[in-house]
């Protein structure tokens, strides 16, 4: 098992007696099991020859080790529980009397408590298991650059190799808490002002000083120091179990639904109480439960899934690279037109932004300095900063501008004759390269562009909202899109630091497609007798970061309602039309800009529940004939995330089906990145495939039975309870299943 790459160490010894281990796994140096068995028998090898010293580590081509094989989680997905043990063992069993805790004992046992001091030289990267070796050498040097960290949170593990005792002897038990719970790595300079390093040195002189610091400390002149027995640098064991009690409390505060951050504190507490050997025991014993663990499946699933959304079918035509983009143009410069500019002038795009008149241009610009603003009151952006990323902004009131962008990104209300008169404008006044791009979150882009001659270079670049802070960029490709204008795209998606997901064009394309059901049926059960600040907690307590009313309550009733419509007008026979929202709006109640909707906010835009709402959903009530099941009104959470979410992975059998996405995976991403899905569950699909096909379509199959059509399940999910058949890379229903996502995608 692990990495098919044959990753490996070399050894070279020098005249001074110093023995170099390089790891050469490109492209950055990954821990897979070649790579560790060849690092033993090296280091092995350096112990028994009488012409070795000392020794010193590093890594090939300016990166040190990013820590264990990632791929290797792979085996985690697909069900393979020998892989835990796999992974703590590390090949080493036969050499150790507690096989489990080989990879434990040959840092501590073998290099921390060898008779040759060991120097780490760090460049690049060491995140991981990489600087989980590092920490177990007697010293560490490092470039300023150098970034180093415990990444391992994210994938629903903690550090297996000695890094939550070893940490906090370094860097004192503040510092290593941020750092393991947080994932955030340190660059060099920081990590030597922690202590994690013990001097800072140039990329060129570093290997070269490495050697001499490793003599020094053979011969005296520097301390010989096991990380793992320091004391110096831990708080007294009263303070120590303050510190400790108040990072649970912010775990489970800023996480509830997950174990994984309190077993890592667990564990170092253990280390502290009881001593590092204990820790050490219970951070394997830890690692082994957590590898098999729902959580650790879900993350690394998505790990993988993120990574894969930039493999389209098509569009890796040989000699297709990204073109230049110099300058975009925005149009439209609301919530989202505003985000879109804040997110490219941050990632240093010129952008001019239009708008109808003056005083909504200022308006505009306004709104994307305040989203800078915000920055530097975080400390995440400097004023100078400020006004240089400010300085790339300009906004127009007419089209003389566009002659020389590149991209236009049309960000206006959804409104289909407004959106083809811009599109018709647009291809008159930019040059014939410039790719054309609509943020529309519903409109059939082929409508979009109809008046127009320019269907290859039409595409869409969905936004989620707020677009500065939300990761997903959604890639619309109609059937005329040319592949450039895609790649174009994927390019532009990666420099603003999103994550791009190429998908086909219909009405609400992916994301909001397969999530239309989810504020759709939050409102059918309110009118049925369900309570909706009920629904929003159990939401919540799912880990949503808001629940559907909660959400529209932020992106306005106006986008609510026209969204809306799109869909009743596509998909008449499973959409539920709710009278609440247009109610709302005819007393003024729009959401959160005007203070009051689901809920009412004070200036510091707060939510609190409000009676009020209720005379709404009575009204609804009347209007659309609705009667209250008593059953709804005493919905358990588990029946309410179901009933709300089950919608929803319909649909997204439906978008599969169509071809409208070629992976399940890509859903995955998008419901994460684009509507907070909780990551540790694995996204909207993953998560339908641990309850089972079979179940989900059950109870839907119930629910239609009693409410209706809304609730109806699609053939593509029959076929698969049918078969007891995950949803996961299933093949589309479709007779041809190909053509058919060609033709989408």
């Amino acid at each position: 098992m692990g990495s098919k790459a044959k990753g490996r160490t070399v050894m070279e010894v020098g005249a001074d007696g110093v023995a170099v281990i390089t790891i050469i796994n490109p492209p950055v140096n990954s821990l897979s099991f070649d790579v560790l068995n060849s690092l033993k028998e090296n280091y092995d090898q350096a112990l028994r020859r009488d012409d070795v010293k000392a020794i010193v580590f590093t890594g090939a081509n300016g990166k040190f080790s990013v820590g264990f094989d990632i791929s290797a989680f792979g085996a985690i997905g697909g069900g393979h529980k020998d892989f835990a043990v796999e992974h703590s063992s590390l090949d080493f069993a036969a050499e150790h009397s507690r096989p489990r805790y080989g990879s434990v004992e040959i840092l501590s046992d073998t290099l921390e408590a060898a008779k040759k001091p060991s120097v780490a030289a760090i460049n690049g990267l060491a995140l991981g298991g990489g600087l989980e070796v590092a920490m177990a050498c007697h010293a560490r040097l490092s470039t300023p650059t150098a970034q180093l960290g415990l990444p391992e949170i994210p994938l629903g593990v903690i550090p297996g190799f000695g890094g939550t005792q070893r940490l906090p002897r370094l860097v004192g038990l503040p510092k290593a808490l941020e750092m393991l719970l947080t994932s955030k790595p340190v660059k060099g300079e920081e990590a030597f002002a922690l202590g994690l390093v013990d001097a800072i040195v140039s990329p060129s002189e570093l290997v070269s000083t490495a050697r001499r610091w490793a003599l020094d400390i053979l011969e005296c002149r520097r301390p010989w120091v096991a990380s793992l027995y320091r004391t110096d640098k831990l708080e007294p064991l009263g303070e120590a179990k303050e510190i400790l009690k108040f990072a649970r409390a912010q775990a489970r505060k800023q996480a509830p639904n997950l174990k994984h951050p309190l077993i890592c504190i667990n564990v170092i507490e253990e280390g502290i109480i009881s001593g590092p050997r204990a820790g050490l025991l219970k951070e394997a014993e830890a690692l082994e439960e957590l590898l098999l663990s729902d959580t650790c499946k879900s993350l690394v699933h998505f790990f993988f899934a993120q990574r894969g959304t930039s493999k389209v079918p098509g569009v890796a035509v040989p000699g297709l690279v990204p073109r230049r983009v110099r300058k975009v143009a925005i149009i439209g410069g609301g919530l989202m037109g505003s985000g879109i500019a804040t997110a490219l002038i941050r990632s240093n795009y010129p952008v001019i932004l239009k708008e109808v008149n003056e005083k909504v241009l200022q308006a505009a610009i306004g709104r994307v300095r305040a989203n800078l603003q915000s920055q530097v009151k975080k400390g995440r952006m400097t004023q100078e900063k400020f006004e240089k990323t400010s300085s790339l902004l300009k906004g127009v009131l007419d089209y003389e501008g566009f002659k020389d962008v590149d991209m236009v990104i049309e960000a206006v209300f959804e409104e289909v004759s407004l959106k083809q008169q811009i599109f018709a404008d647009l291809e008159k006044c930019c040059p014939p390269h410039c790719i054309l791009a609509s943020n529309t979150s519903t409109i059939d882009l082929s409508l979009i562009g109809e008046r127009t001659k320019s269907q290859d270079r039409i595409v869409g670049a969905h936004f989620s909202s707020p677009a500065h802070v939300m990761p997903l960029l959604e890639i619309v490709r109609t059937n005329q899109t040319s592949p450039q204008v895609i790649v174009d795209l994927l390019d532009i998606g990666k420099k603003i630091k999103k994550t791009p997901v190429v998908v086909g064009n219909c009405t609400g394309f992916a994301l909001n497609r397969m999530f239309f059901p989810y504020s759709q049926s939050a409102h059918f059960l309110a009118e049925h007798g369900a309570n909706v600040y009920q629904i929003d907690n159990a939401i919540t307590k799912f880990g949503m970061p808001m629940g559907p009313f909660r959400l529209v309550d932020l992106v306005g009733f106006g986008v609510g309602v026209a969204t809306s419509m799109e869909f009743f007008q596509n998909f008449p026979e499973r959409t539920y039309k709710s009278m609440i929202v247009p109610l709302m709006v005819e007393d003024g109640r729009a959401g959160e800009s005007t203070r009051k909707g689901f809920y009412v906010y004070d200036d510091k835009r707060k939510a609190k529940p409000d009676p009020e709402v209720q005379k709404y959903i009575e009204k609804a009530r009347e209007i659309t004939g609705a009667s209250i099941d008593p059953k709804l009104s005493k919905l358990s959470e588990k029946d309410i995330v179901e009933m709300i979410f089950f919608p929803v992975v319909n649909e997204a059998c439906r978008v599969l089906d169509e071809g409208i996405a070629v992976k399940a995976a890509d859903l995955d991403v998008a419901a994460v990145m684009g509507m907070g899905f909780p990551p540790y569950r694995g996204g909207i699909i993953f998560w339908a495939d641990s309850l089972g096909s079979k179940y989900i379509y059950s109870r839907l199959e119930e629910w239609s039975k009693t409410y209706g059509e809304f609730y109806k399940p699609c053939a593509y999910l029959a076929e698969r309870a049918a078969k007891g058949a995950p949803l996961l890379n299933a093949v589309p229903l479709q007779s041809s299943p190909v053509g058919q996502a060609k033709s989408r995608l």
